[in-house]
């Protein structure tokens, strides 16, 4: 592998195969650094973060850094009725993705209520047709066989779910 300079965004370019984290600017490596992570690593624990019995009935929205305007939150949904339990469990919720993390990532918890019959039928109305006609239109006319059995499969399995 050979490197250069080149000085429009990179210090060093390194030709051949690279990560792709090393592909992207330095402008949305920032935002991932500060915004995603957090996010990602708050979704992927949040069952330990909130036990067995709350992750039942709520998980993470959003999460909102702060700024000079305002403090930093994570936007919680939670189902109706289990409002309550949320409100009282606020504390231990924040003390523990504090301690995760290691020091104060979020400051503040607000949480939005959604109907759980609502998100059903949803789901249901969403997974009766899962891929369009114009998409299955283009799965058809794709000439490798081996392609077109691949995803002619894989829509059936998002179909089942």
């Amino acid at each position: 592998m050979q490197s250069r300079n080149n000085i429009k965004q990179r210090n060093k370019v390194i030709q051949g195969l690279r990560s792709f984290k090393d592909t992207l600017p330095k402008n949305i490596k920032r935002i991932i650094i500060k915004k995603g992570h957090i996010f990602s690593e708050t979704l992927n624990n949040w069952k330990y973060m909130v036990g067995d019995d709350l992750f039942k009935v709520c998980y993470p929205k959003s999460f909102k850094n702060s700024n000079k305007l305002g403090a930093s939150y994570l936007l919680i949904m939670v189902k109706r009725g289990h409002e309550v339990d949320i409100e009282y469990s606020k504390k231990k919720i924040l003390d523990k993705i504090n301690s995760y993390f290691g020091y104060s990532v979020v400051e503040k918890l607000k949480f939005v209520s959604f109907d759980d019959d609502q998100t059903n039928f949803k789901k249901n109305k969403i997974s009766h047709n899962v891929t369009n006609s114009k998409y299955m239109n283009k799965i058809i006319d794709i000439k490798n066989d081996k392609i077109k059995k691949s995803l002619i499969e894989l829509s059936k399995l998002f179909k089942q779910k």
